[in-house]
């Protein structure tokens, strides 16, 4: 079987940490920073990072279109912190200038753990990850505030609290599963770009 073609947005964030994290896996991974690079690809990944800045970057270099295209077009998209914060419908505490990609029907809350002081990790239960709780890593994290009913939750915090939600070929998450020392995350998504 052939290798699952995965692009990393190479913008600005943790886009490094992602690819060697798909290439430990067997993707075949290509950064992508131009809407040509979009072609071809079975999922692209957004890093965690600075969602203002990537949005800036995103508009510069022409990507909202084509991004939203080839995402309607059938390309998975995985978005981790800052990642997901662009896939939302909605953004608390966005500037009024940033747009969202509006991948999923999710509205979401920029820098809802805190500050970069207030960094933490802990361990948490993912549906559909074998081996137990999964090591995350939150940094400035988002809150996903309202899910739209298609949307579900496969990774909750105490109380309830929704991690990691996934709606159709959209995966999000509030954590950094790219700055563990554990792959599974990403070897889920990589299996449902498989089962697509």
């Amino acid at each position: 079987m052939a290798a699952l073609r995965i692009g990393v947005l190479a913008l600005q964030g943790a886009f490094r940490e992602h690819r060697r994290m798909l290439d430990g896996l067997g993707a075949e991974t290509r950064l992508v920073r131009w809407p040509a690079e979009l072609d071809g690809l079975d999922g692209l990944v957004i890093p965690g990072g600075e969602s203002t800045a990537i949005a800036k970057l995103l508009a510069i270099h022409g990507m909202y279109g084509p991004l939203r295209d080839a995402f309607a077009a059938g390309m998975a998209v995985f978005g981790t912190c800052a990642g997901a914060i662009l896939m939302a419908r909605d953004i608390e505490g966005a500037r009024p200038d940033q747009e969202p990609l509006a991948l999923m029907d999710v509205r979401i809350r920029r820098n809802a753990y805190g500050r970069q002081i207030d960094s933490f990790e802990t361990a948490v239960p993912f549906d559909g990850v074998a081996g137990g709780p999964v090591k995350a890593v939150f940094i400035r994290a988002p809150r996903f505030a309202d899910l739209g009913p298609g949307v579900r939750v496969l990774a909750a915090g105490d109380g309830g609290e929704p991690l990691a939600v996934r709606e159709g070929r959209a995966l999000a998450v509030a954590f950094h599963p790219e700055l563990a020392d554990d792959a599974r995350v990403h070897a889920y998504f990589l299996e449902s770009v498989a089962g697509a």
